[in-house]
């Protein structure tokens, strides 16, 4: 059986052949997460291939930052959802993959359609909520970029879901210090995300998110921390482009898709371990 490791190369392989394949995407972040969800659907998440909508008595997980798709996409191919071979449909037309998730095209494992940044931590909380009135004692999980918390709804969400006590959400914050326009401090400085989520009352835990023992341990923390009465964030700083020298903390590469000798040039640094699409 491959290991998680092995597991994450192969998702990063996927990211920048289907970025590739569709000239368009956002290859930046998703290979940054791509060891978080990794973790997180092959070993930490209690969840269900067969897909229900409902999600009753499984985990659930939100994508908030819809525009990296591409590492959900691969990730929920990977681990059964649907055939690894429609990833080379992504934002092709007709396809389910579409550049953001979408549940009109019905594709297994996408609960939300998430293009409009800001919205998933009321999503997520919404989700959690309906467990407690179900009486599911399982999570909900959630992702989210540092960019992102330029919205202020999700403050808005923040701020209700301490106040109510919805500690069976785990919601993680993808800190590389990136956005679209640039470096986070230059274009909205947060300051520290960290100290923010305190402030409102959530229980907070850090975390590279590029090693995946830590990623493993972190979320085995988290998990342990639910039910207590908080919720719970987890700061995890990751490198944009990581596992692609060429891409690595260059916000530049958030939304361009590579050419073909930048294609090959990634390839070459990512091992194929599970097989190419």
């Amino acid at each position: 059986m491959a290991s998680l490791q092995e597991i994450a190369s192969q998702v990063r392989r996927d990211i920048v052949r289907m970025v590739h394949g569709a000239n368009s995407g956002h290859p930046g972040g998703s290979l940054g997460c791509a060891d978080f969800l990794t973790a997180l659907y092959f070993k930490e998440m209690e969840h269900n291939p067969a897909f229900n909508m409902d999600g009753i008595n499984e985990d659930l997980f939100f994508l908030s930052n819809g525009h990296i798709s591409p590492v959900f996409y691969s990730v929920l191919a990977r681990s059964g959802y649907f055939d690894v071979k429609e990833l080379a449909t992504f934002r092709k037309i007709n396809s389910r993959l579409q550049g953001h998730p979408a549940t009109h095209e019905h594709l297994p494992g996408i609960r939300v359609a998430s293009g409009s940044l800001g919205q998933g931590m009321s999503v997520a909380i919404g989700a959690a909520l309906s467990k407690k009135m179900n009486k599911d004692t399982h999570l909900v999980f959630s992702l989210h970029g540092d960019g992102e918390l330029n919205e202020g709804q999700n403050w808005e969400a923040i701020m209700f879901a301490s106040s109510h006590k919805v500690d069976n959400l785990i919601a993680t914050v993808d800190w590389n210090g990136q956005q679209i326009d640039g470096p986070t401090d230059k274009v909205l400085n947060m300051g520290n995300l960290a100290d923010k989520f305190r402030a409102f009352d959530w229980e907070v835990m850090e975390m590279n998110g590029n090693d995946m023992d830590e990623v493993v341990a972190t979320l085995d923390k988290a998990k342990a921390a639910t039910g207590k009465g908080k919720p719970i964030a987890i700061m995890m700083h990751t490198i944009m482009g990581k596992g692609i020298d060429f891409m690595e903390n260059d916000h530049g590469w958030h939304g361009i898709a590579p050419n073909d000798e930048q294609l090959a040039k990634a390839l070459e640094q990512l091992p194929e371990t599970l097989g190419d699409y």
